[in-house]
Order: structure tokens, then sequence, then C-alpha cells
């Protein structure tokens, strides 16, 4: 669903299958950094399902080679990571899209 000329949304489209839990990742790191189980945790919060490790950490490695999140250094065992500018740009026009469609199906709920 990408927009005219832009790259709206291709940075989550690759994900295929696997677009909603990159999209939780990249949402619950919108509140600021977290390592891998406090994002398990934030997600469950957030949808009430929570996300395997082999998910949620295949999401990130994927996250982060598309530059959409990054490490930050930590003192401790766990791994924290942030988003990036990139990141919060495609997590933008990705809200986006989903906003219109909500909005588009919600009209014609109304009008069934």
């Amino acid at each position: 669903m990408a927009g005219r000329g832009t790259r709206r949304t291709e940075d989550l489209d690759s994900f295929g299958r696997f677009t909603e839990p990159a999209l939780m990742i990249l949402i619950s790191l919108a509140e600021g950094p977290k390592h891998g189980y406090a994002i398990t945790m934030d997600i469950e919060q957030v949808t009430g399902q929570r996300p395997g490790p082999g998910t949620l950490y295949g999401a990130i490695a994927r996250l982060e080679s598309l530059g959409l999140i990054e490490p930050v250094k930590s003192a401790g065992n766990r791994n924290p990571y942030k988003l990036t500018a990139r990141g919060h740009k495609a997590l933008t026009a990705r809200l986006a899209a989903l906003e219109a469609v909500t909005k588009a199906g919600q009209r014609r709920l109304a009008r069934a």
C-alpha cells in the first residue's frame, strides 16, 4: 500500500505475514527503548497475545537490518532497542494507512 511516489509503508510491507509483530514492536518502542522481554510484555498488554521468542527476535532482527530500530548501549545483560528516525517515519506512515482503512470500514458499516 505505498503512496504515490513515496515509500510510505514499503519498509514494513517486506515483512509479509510478519508485518503485525513488526508493527507491534515499533509501537512498543515508540514509547522509548526496551529490551526483548519488555517489548513482549508490552505487546501482550496491548493485544492480549504474547509473541513467541522466534517471532519476536526474528522481527527485531529484520527491523534492525532495515534500519528501523537500533540497539542501545546497556550496562546490563539485556539488549534494549530504540526506534530510529526511519522507524518513526515508517511507523507513522503505517498507522496513517491503517487509520484510513479503518475509517473506510467504519463508514461502510454505518451504511450497512
